[in-house]
């Protein structure tokens, strides 16, 4: 499966891969999605954090220490689009270690693959979630749609595809059961996840 996942992945269903994967999962409901990402690693606290940027641009600092929320770890930004003028999608990928447990013999590895022409495939299980404030004390209220990626596997994958700016192949197995979304909010999401990226335009 190692070596399966080492170059791109044309089909969900190629190689037995959501068979293997899905033996790891709890039972339910799954979506699998087969994505084309360029992630962004992202420190928290720093340039282009989600919880210190747009979240309290759009709904304020919601902890009582009016500080912004931290997710403890460093995550990959991957992609964002608008889903109307009131609300808007945003894309991240967390990985299950730290990127400093990285072997960084392997992450140099890819990142040669990669400047070669080669799209590896990560794995991951995935959640929706639509998310409005009941209070908004942010300048620029609205629905935050997160489609957030839990690596299964493909750590050293995302790292190299950050350090060579280069792609890589996601397949996602989004979880319909676990996801914070509707019925017809989860049947947009392939839709949007076609359209160009766009960042949301604050205060309009």
């Amino acid at each position: 499966m190692q070596e399966r996942l080492s170059g791109p992945l044309d089909d969900p269903g190629d190689g037995g891969v959501i068979d293997a994967f899905g033996a790891l999962l709890p039972e339910g409901e799954y979506l699998p999605l087969l994505l084309s990402v360029e992630p962004q690693m992202i420190i928290p606290g720093k340039a282009g954090d989600y919880f210190s940027d747009e979240q309290v641009t759009a709904w304020g600092a919601i902890s009582s220490g009016a500080s912004p929320e931290h997710p403890h770890t460093p995550y990959y930004r991957t992609f964002e689009t608008a889903v109307d003028a009131d609300a808007h999608l945003y894309e991240f990928v967390v990985p299950m270690v730290p990127p400093t447990w990285n072997e960084w013999e392997r992450v140099e590895e890819y990142v040669a693959r990669m400047e070669q022409g080669t799209v590896p495939t990560a794995v991951a299980v995935s959640t929706l979630d639509v998310c409005r404030p009941a209070i908004s004390f942010g300048d620029d209220p609205s629905v935050h749609w997160g489609l957030t990626h839990f690596l299964l596997d493909g750590h050293h994958k995302l790292e190299a595809a950050a350090t060579a700016g280069r792609p890589v192949r996601l397949l996602s197995l989004l979880t319909l059961g676990e996801s914070l979304a509707g019925a017809d909010d989860r049947a947009r999401l392939p839709a949007l996840r076609a359209q160009p990226r766009s960042a949301r335009a604050t205060g309009t």
